[in-house]
Formats: C-alpha cells, structure tokens, sequence
C-alpha cells in the first residue's frame, strides 16, 4: 500500500503557522537586554526612593543644604530617565510620560506641577521652531536652499558635511539654536536624498544630522542671541557681583570657542562616521539642473523668509528694547506658525506630522530639571560636587564648575545648570583667588554643548528624527566631543583668554 502523505491540518480560514515560528524557543523572542536595562532604571529608582536619609552637603561658609524624601526619589529618578533614554526601552517619548507619571505616584511632586511642565514655554518655542521646519518644506524654500547649497560646496562628502555645519553654527549666532536647526534640518533631509541610500541609515547621514545638531550648540554660545542661557546667566552674574557683561563682551571671548569647536567636531565626526562614498559623482551639475527647475522664487518662499526674519528681528529686538524683554520667545516664534496656518500654507495634515515622540521628549526634560531644581536635588548636587574642589588649583576648579555644568545640562535645561552651579562656584572662587569671569565664561561655554544625551537640546532631539542614528550612537560620539570640548577649554583658560585681556586671577 502506498504511503499517504499527511496533509497539514490548517484552521479553518487561516494559514499554516510555519514551523520555524512553532518551534522558536519563546525565550528566543524575548529582549532580555531591554528587560534588564527597564529593571536597571527602576532598581535605581527605588533604592534612592527607600534608602535612609543622605548627609547634608555643606559649603566652605559652612551652610548645610539637606536633601528630603522627595529629593532622594528626585535622584533615583533623574538616573532611571538617563538609563532608559540611553538604551530606549522604550519610545523615549513614553519615557518623558514616565517622568511625569512617577512624580505623581511617589508624591515627589503633585501631579498638577509634575504634568505643567509638558507644555512649559520652551516646549512651546520647540514647537514653533518644528513649524518654521515644515513651512520652509512646504513652501519650497528648503529644496532651493539645499541645490544652491550643494552648487557652491561640491560634491566632496566631507566638505558637504563641513559646510552644512558652518551653516547652522552661523545661524545659530542669529537665531535661538532650535530655530537655527529648525530651518536647517529639512535642507539636510533635501540633502541626504541626493545621496542615493534612500531613507536607509549610513555613516554620512549619521555625521550629517549629529553634526547639525553639535554644530547648533557650538554656534549658540557665540552671542546673546543663540539661546536664553546667555542673558540669563548675564542677569545672575550683574546679581552675584554687581559686574556687567556686554553683548559685544561675550561675544569677543567665545567667538574663537565657537568656531574651533565647530571645525573640531567636523574632523571627530569624520573619524567616527567616515562617508561610505568621498564623493558624491554628478551631484554638483544635478544640484545646479534642479535648482534651475524650481524656476524663480515664488510668492510662498517669500512671505516664509519674511516671517523668519520677522522672528529674528522680534527676537534680537528683545535685547535692546526694554519694552518687549517680557514677551516670551516661545509668543513670538508662535506667531508665525499662526500665521502659516492662516495664510493655509500649512494645514491639519502638517499638523498631524508633528514628530510628538520629541515633543514628549523635551516635556520630560524639562519636568524633571524642573523637579530636580523645586525639591532641592539639585542644588545638593552642585554644593557636593564643587566642593570636593576647593583645596585644588585654581584650574582644576574651574574646569570641576564646567564638568558640572556639561553633566547637569545633558539632563536638564542649560539655564538651570547655570543657575544651581553658578553661585556656589562664585562663593568658592573667593577662596581660590579667582575671578568671577573665567567662572561665568567657562559654565557658559560647556553648558551650550550638550553632546552626550538627546534630551540636552532641541537640536539633539530634531536631529534623532532623521532616524539616521540611535540614541547610544549620540551618546557613543558625544564622550569624546565632550572631552575634546574641555581640552579646548582648558587650552582657552589658560592662554587665549589672558592674551585677550580676560582677568583669571584676583591680583
């Protein structure tokens, strides 16, 4: 009798399960290394939260600053954030939620204060700058703007790359570093099209958006116009000392810092994503045909210029005129987002593409530097780590203040790394026989280039969105930017700042 092959047996309507999927081990399909860094993240949290109360830092005048309950979860939460946005286990959106949620459940904050924070003005001034991004896509400007760029430069992939950098760092001497990244980025996604590697990731688009968003850093620490940090700490230093610091002041002495910086992380990120191709063949004469296709510029492209200008101009106003230093930045870059909504050169589909994953991941970093900075966490940490310093030389201190600073503005905003820092350091100072300026310069500098963490700035979190890297890859890239970025510091403190006439010891 012949043998009869049996048939599968198939559910009725549905398909074989094919037997590899059968015979998968489950413990195959799990992601352990994400389970562990999720339960790494909470152990953390809730040792701090449970663990007996910590000793009181205390200052060289000998004031004690205690730390409470809430500060202790305050912590533990801090390094549970840090852990799985670094390894994201989850969307780092979800992750910002988490934030929130915990403060609430824990009583670290009321939930009231804990979730107001998700739509702080600086969310909303991201935001307006995302806005600008889509109506520079919408309207064209972006295309003419990427062909002239890549007529000019050529078609080397390091040099496209080198100038894309000189561009945003430029801007952002103009505008606020997220509006300076804001306008670049949709020219750098015209760009990376050309490429010819489609959406799929590579070394050149890795370099491309990494570089834009150090260079965005790089460039905002130039002048009082790159970003908040600066008039505000200008404001906390004429408070500390009663000494003023100019815009013309702070430009002259971080200027040079801005550029070297820039061209520093160019060769960096050349060296860690090399370009698969050192040139891109025929991209210069196809950048001139396209942008020849465009035709002349059209009505749309010019009323979007007119409202970025409008911005800028609202925006730097805001450092002369008395009158409108209290408008917020966030009201005004959000007027023009209005305005593209009303004129209907944007519509609800834009709306709906707004890449909320970075919204929440900007919400969270603002509420728990927020949360950090109300229960008192984060002055604890600031008087504890300044002085373990204030036996040492005079530059050994000086560079612990910017450490600080470059490791608080990672996870919180810039402006309150300066805040907590600044007048412990300034107290310390006294003692060391230093100078408040070199203090104020040197915070100012490192808390401008968060390198290592995307939740830094605006900038780090737009450039995440091109999904051309990961966050480990950020943070991979950023460790060695940040120690090159102490070195040139250093280098500064010690001679280009004196050759150019900044006092560094109290004679």
């Amino acid at each position: 009798m012949a043998d009869v092959k049996k048939k599968p047996v198939v559910s009725a309507g549905l398909p074989e399960i094919p037997d590899e999927i059968k015979l998968a081990p489950i413990y195959k399909r799990i992601n352990w290394k994400r389970i562990f860094f999720i339960l790494l993240g909470l152990g953390l949290f809730f040792w701090f939260y449970f663990m007996p109360s910590l000793p009181d830092a205390v200052d060289p005048t000998g004031k004690h600053f205690p730390i409470s309950q809430q500060g202790k979860a305050a912590l533990g939460l801090f390094l549970m954030a840090g852990i799985w946005w670094v390894f994201e286990v989850a969307p780092i959106g979800v992750t910002s939620i988490a934030i929130g949620l915990f403060q609430a459940l824990f009583w670290i904050r009321p939930a009231k204060e804990a979730f107001r924070d998700f739509m702080d003005p600086s969310v909303m001034f991201i935001f307006g700058s995302l806005l600008i991004g889509f109506a520079f896509t919408k309207s064209g400007l972006t295309r003419r703007l990427a062909y002239k760029m890549l007529a000019i430069i050529g078609e080397n992939t390091k040099t496209i790359l080198l100038g894309s950098m000189i561009l945003v760092a430029a801007l952002a001497h103009f505008m606020a570093h997220t509006a300076a990244a804001a306008t670049v980025f949709p020219i750098l996604m015209a760009i990376y099209s050309l490429y010819g590697e489609g959406d799929r990731p590579t070394k050149f688009g890795k370099a491309l958006f990494i570089g834009m968003a150090y260079a965005a850093g790089a460039g905002s620490i130039a002048t009082m116009l790159g970003s908040a940090r600066a008039p505000a700490g200008v404001g906390m230093f004429k408070e500390f000392t009663g000494k003023d610091i100019t815009f013309f002041d702070l430009s002259i002495y971080l200027i040079p810092l801005s550029w070297v910086m820039v061209f520093v992380i160019w060769f960096i990120l050349i060296i860690f994503f090399k370009p698969e191709k050192p040139r891109i063949e025929g991209l210069k004469k196809k950048a001139e045909g396209l942008y020849k296709q465009l035709g002349p510029i059209t009505g749309k492209e010019i009323f979007v210029i007119l409202c970025v200008i409008g911005v800028v101009i609202a925006m730097t106003l805001q450092s002369f005129v008395p009158a409108m230093k209290s408008l917020d930045r966030s009201a005004i870059i959000l007027v023009a987002g209005l305005l593209f909504f009303m004129t209907n050169l944007l519509t609800v589909k834009e709306l709906e593409e707004v890449p909320w994953n970075i919204i929440f991941l900007f919400s969270g970093a603002m509420s728990i530097g927020f949360c950090l900075w109300q229960v008192g966490t984060a002055q604890w940490l600031a008087v504890n780590w300044l002085t373990m310093f204030k036996e040492s030389h005079w530059l050994v201190f000086v560079m612990s203040i910017a450490t600080f600073v470059l490791i608080m503005t990672n996870f919180i905003m810039n402006v309150a790394a300066i805040a907590i820092s600044l007048p412990v350091a300034l107290v310390i100072a006294k003692y060391l026989g230093v100078t408040p300026e070199v203090v104020f310069y040197a915070a100012l500098v490192t808390a401008g280039m968060p390198f290592i963490l995307l939740i830094g700035a605006a900038p780090n979190a737009m450039a995440y969105e091109s999904k051309q890297f990961t966050t480990r890859e950020f943070f991979g890239a950023g460790i060695p930017a940040s120690i090159v970025l102490l070195i040139v510091l250093a280098i500064a403190i010690v001679t280009i700042w004196p050759i150019m006439g900044m006092p560094i010891l109290v004679k």
